[in-house]
């Protein structure tokens, strides 16, 4: 019996789509080092590099307007810069991640290697980080569309096990972070930790931060009733409830309660908050995050 080939974690519509939005992805932080990024810091020097099709959200003021004269079609200038940018992708993979069908932790999946996708075509570095109790691994730094086979390897054939410390992970991504970039929580953030504080530590380290919340319809929509013994998918721990109304009502207050949280943290700090289903086409998601949107 041959084994059924396992779906791409992007397939080539994904892959069209995210060729459009990479061109739209604003990154507001520089690590300081060569890039091909025009610079934005006094002194930097910047040397033409080539011209690219205008796109609708495209920066106006980059238009080469001469070009525009000539053609009739609009132009951006792309500078070599020396500045460097690194998204680097913190990637939950604790148990509570294996809930939902496709699973929370498939959607974590391919959201990084878009998001990492988008990061690599744009000659820019990416690393990945896979979270649990802490950082469980680490991936050195790739650059450029050839890392991208390299972050699709780290996305493969992981599972959702063990517990979660998101805070400890993101102070850990900061403290080994040489210079700041975008770093991309990607979670379903039911951490009892202090996760914002974690980030706002982040956002004080000069880093760009996104959040981007996976859950799954089930957790949004409970449609349990009766009596359940209820497992701790991280820790085991068995719990018997009964799930009557007033029981749901009051989970739904403190799962909108935790969205309300993060909603808070993005504005306050000018970061970007997207909520993704695992029922939903992850495309809108990645339209959602390069917006820079707040759920």
């Amino acid at each position: 019996m041959v084994a059924e080939k396992p779906e791409p974690l992007l397939g080539p519509s994904f892959i069209r789509e995210l060729e459009v939005l990479r061109r739209r992805l604003e990154i507001r932080a520089r690590s300081g080092g060569g890039g091909e990024h025009l610079a934005r810091r006094k002194g930097s020097s910047a040397e033409f590099q080539e011209h690219r099709a205008y796109a609708p959200g495209d920066d106006m003021r980059r238009i080469d307007w001469g070009a525009y004269a000539r053609t009739g079609e609009p132009v951006l200038k792309l500078f070599r810069a020396e500045e460097d940018v690194i998204v680097r992708l913190v990637s939950d993979t604790s148990a509570s991640l294996g809930v939902g069908e496709p699973s929370k932790l498939d959607a974590v999946r391919r959201l990084s290697a878009a998001i990492g996708y988008m990061a690599l075509a744009r000659s820019e570095r990416a690393q990945l980080f896979l979270a649990g109790e802490g950082i469980a691994r680490e991936m050195a730094p790739s650059r450029g569309r050839g890392g991208l086979a390299g972050l699709l390897r780290g996305l493969t054939g992981l599972t959702a096990s063990g517990g979660t410390n998101l805070a400890r992970a993101v102070d850990s991504v900061v403290q080994r972070s040489p210079r700041p970039g975008m770093l991309v929580a990607l979670s379903d953030f039911f951490d009892p930790g202090p996760v914002t504080a974690a980030l706002g530590r982040a956002v004080q380290a000069g880093h760009d931060v996104a959040l981007v919340q996976v859950v799954a319809p089930e957790e949004m929509e409970p449609q349990m009733e009766g009596d359940w013994t209820l497992e701790d998918a991280e820790t085991g721990a068995l719990v018997e409830v009964t799930l009557d109304a007033s029981a749901i009502e009051a989970y739904m207050q403190r799962f909108a309660g935790l969205c309300a949280e993060l909603r808070a943290f993005a504005r306050k700090h000018r970061a970007t908050y997207v909520r993704a289903r695992t029922d939903e086409p992850l495309e809108g998601v990645v339209r959602r995050f390069v917006a820079r949107s707040v759920d």
